[in-house]
């Protein structure tokens, strides 16, 4: 046709990321299933129908199951990993937890 332009789109610059292994993939997935395991505890926490509180807690199940699964692959292959508490952090950890349950509504103690 005499006389058309054809509008070109503007070029997007696009940036270059470093491509992902299997590690980062893990790390993504394992992260999105704690994200989900949260959101549907707070689902089921203010789901106000029994059938509907059941079949969230059937997903998050399932999903807290998963989560699990890659926790442990990535444990096993040493992409997860923690250090160990001495003696003292972990006495200095406990009184300060056990301080916080004095405060909680039945005064700390069991039923």
């Amino acid at each position: 046709m005499p006389g058309s332009n054809k509008i070109q789109n503007p070029k997007t610059e696009v940036p270059q990321t470093p491509e992902m292994n299997d590690h980062d993939f893990l790390n993504d997935m394992l992260t999105t299933e704690k994200y989900m395991t949260d959101s549907y505890s707070t689902a089921m926490n203010e789901a106000s129908h029994q059938d509907l509180y059941n079949d969230i807690s059937i997903f998050f199940n399932e999903t807290q199951n998963v989560q699990r699964d890659l926790f442990n692959l990535m444990f096993e292959k040493g992409w997860y990993s923690f250090e160990a508490a001495d003696q003292q952090t972990m006495d200095q950890t406990f009184q300060q937890f056990s301080g916080y349950n004095s405060q909680l509504p039945t005064g700390g103690m069991t039923q």
